[in-house]
């Protein structure tokens, strides 16, 4: 196995499924609450643009944080 250390591309990998799964979800809550899939789906994209990016820096913090790991 690894030393636990999580790869850049892992994490990107990871990020970007997590938020396909959040745009489609966001488009769809979009939709019922506007009433309009294209309001919907920028709202999704603008939210999934956002936190696509939060979530790689939340990873990359964590990634160099050993607290809780048997290293």
């Amino acid at each position: 196995m690894g030393d636990g250390m999580e790869t850049r591309r892992r994490s990107v990998v990871k990020a970007v499924v997590w938020n396909a799964i959040g745009l489609v979800m966001m488009t769809l809550v979009g939709l019922v609450a506007t009433g309009s899939a294209a309001v919907g789906g920028t709202l999704a994209i603008v939210n999934t643009a956002i936190g696509l990016t939060m979530y790689l820096i939340y990873e990359r913090i964590w990634a160099g944080i050993t607290w809780g790991r048997n290293v």
